[in-house]
């Protein structure tokens, strides 16, 4: 580890610099990944390093019908995006004979920054002051991606070889719902262990909520609101289904306790409806998000449970069972979680402490990230750990600090080291 740390300082300047290389590049998702993406640029230059360093490098093309295939055979998946131009870039790094393999999920996409003039530099500008690097993607999670590039660079500048295979998954269209990641997996790219280095303000996770959005659309009768009783507010009907949904979320929260993760809950975040104070609403539509909890709960069964509700509800009222409201899933995502025994926890756990000299915090998160993926469809053991805080996501400003990206890039090449050794 001394060693390590010596060469890791002697090298930071050129591991910084790859970080700010490919912050420069806007990788930016279009309309969630829906209308395309622009990872193009970005692949092209992580291809290049990752031949540069020695690598096995290769393309895989987003295709259509493998998002399909896993949404037909796994429930995940987001249809209908432009995938023009759009590819995952997979490096494989050699390592002795008989050892583990190690892979390093990261994508490459990130959030728009629509709002530049509120930037305090150019989002892809990357600028580092007070000890932290601003820019967009600096936390989601270009910084947790090229920290494992830096990883294996690292182990190569200390001239130590790699006890195993070390594979790096650069993904795209992740911010529209994961199909990167889904892409590899059905591309049968596979790991004896997986680090999704999405930012985890240094604890690791081994927990995160599974997610289901719907939208409930309302009929009813529009008049002028002095004739109210002529007509029949959608609003008032939507409402009467909320509240009864509300009823179902304190029920989950009584029932189900999970050590790592909140309680499950739904969320109406978008209320549409009506046309004017002086019209009763002739429709109305909401949108909500269930977060429930993985192993305890599923899709199948949040859905079965929201659609009763929604079933009982209409059955109680007259217009509504002659008008029933229209539900759509329009997104959704699996729980993930994944047992503390195990040989890359432990791992992971050592590595951590050597390069900390501190023991990690173990906890679960509310949001969801592509752990579910490698974890419920490629049956991989997965952690989830990488530089930058969740709260600096998708945000103005966005930041992670250099320390933590340097300490992620040693805590990795000391996990290569323990993970990846001949059992």
């Amino acid at each position: 580890m001394e060693k390590l740390k010596e060469v890791l300082e002697k090298n930071k300047d050129k591991y910084i610099q790859q970080l700010k290389n490919i912050i420069a590049i806007d990788t930016h998702d279009l309309g969630h990944g829906i209308k395309g993406g622009l990872e193009k640029k970005g692949q092209d230059y992580m291809i290049d390093l990752f031949t540069k360093m020695g690598a096995e490098v290769k393309k895989d093309p987003m295709k259509e019908e493998d998002i399909k295939k896993c949404y037909d055979l796994y429930k995940e998946g987001n249809l209908g995006h432009d995938q023009t131009d759009r590819y995952n870039v997979y490096a494989r790094f050699k390592g002795a004979e008989g050892g583990r393999s190690l892979m390093f999920n990261g994508h490459i996409d990130v959030m728009p920054a629509d709002e530049v003039d509120e930037w305090t530099t150019p989002p892809f500008e990357p600028d580092i002051r007070d000890g932290k690097m601003y820019g967009r993607g600096t936390a989601d999670m270009k910084g947790g991606l090229m920290a494992a590039a830096m990883a294996v660079q690292l182990l190569k500048d200390a001239e130590v070889e790699l006890p195993g295979d070390v594979i790096i998954t650069s993904v795209c269209d992740e911010e529209g719902g994961g199909n990167g990641s889904m892409q590899a997996i059905m591309s049968g790219e596979r790991a004896d262990g997986v680090v999704v280095g999405e930012p985890t303000s240094d604890e690791l996770i081994l927990a995160h909520m599974g997610f289901v959005f719907f939208r409930v659309e309302f009929e009813g009768k529009s008049c002028h609101s002095g004739g109210k009783k002529n007509g029949v507010s959608a609003i008032d009907k939507a409402i009467k289904v909320m509240n009864a949904l509300n009823e179902k979320e304190h029920d989950w929260l009584l029932e189900y306790k999970h050590p790592l993760l909140p309680a499950p809950n739904l969320n109406v975040g978008v209320i549409r409806g009506g046309s004017a104070g002086s019209t009763v609403a002739g429709d109305c539509l909401f949108e909500t998000c269930v977060h429930y909890l993985p192993r305890l709960m599923s899709h199948d069964q949040v859905v079965s449970e929201f659609m009763d509700v929604v079933d009982r509800v209409t059955k109680s009222d007259p217009w509504l069972e002659e008008h029933p409201p229209k539900v759509t899933i329009y997104q959704a995502g699996g729980g993930f979680e994944m047992e503390e025994a195990s040989p890359l926890v432990d791992s992971f756990k050592s590595a951590y402490r050597a390069a900390r000299g501190k023991d990690v915090k173990v906890v679960g998160s509310p949001a969801g990230c592509d752990s579910r993926l490698w974890r419920n469809i490629a049956g991989c053991p997965t952690i989830q750990f990488g530089p930058g805080n969740l709260s600096e996501c998708h945000g103005i400003d966005e930041w992670v600090s250099i320390d933590s990206y340097l300490q992620s890039v040693l805590i990795y090449a000391e996990l290569i080291l323990n993970f990846c050794k001949k059992q």
